[in-house]
């Protein structure tokens, strides 16, 4: 009795890697990671100066800074994203094990709300996300709301 229970879970246990195996080349990158990430204002020696969460007008400019370890030869892209829309993808091949890149997006006009940048490995899968908001100041939201 003890023994068809073991190979029924055997079998049961068999089936589900079966089902669940992935191919090797779907796999994402073991350990490559995105050590550090933020919207920044400017750059400077390969450095984010800042760190922005929300972004006024008048500025019109954002970069993303990644700070990558462990994906020595592999493409990284940054996709920008504006209200869940894809807006561009930027991509990076990896030169080292610990490599810095970052990617700058210019804001068209009236394009407030929230804006973020998902980095992905060369196989599609999603290393890392972060987003912040874009906002008009106090008196263009004046502006708007008047006309």
């Amino acid at each position: 009795m003890l023994y068809r229970h073991v190979r029924n879970y055997s079998m049961l246990a068999l089936l589900i890697l079966m089902v669940t195996q992935v191919n090797a080349e779907e796999m994402p990158v073991a350990k490559g990671h995105v050590a550090r990430a933020v919207f920044t204002t400017r750059i400077v020696n390969r450095e984010p100066v800042d760190r922005v969460l929300v972004l006024k007008s008048p500025a019109t400019e954002a970069y993303f800074f990644t700070d990558l370890r462990n994906l020595q030869g592999h493409t990284v892209t940054h996709r920008w994203e504006y209200q869940g829309r894809t807006v561009s993808n930027v991509p990076f091949v990896v030169g080292g094990d610990r490599w810095r890149v970052y990617s700058k997006k210019v804001f068209p006009v009236d394009s407030f709300g929230e804006w973020s940048v998902t980095v992905f490995d060369d196989n599609g899968w999603p290393l890392y996300v972060e987003l912040f908001h874009y906002e008009p100041t106090d008196a263009e939201v004046g502006l708007t709301s008047s006309e």
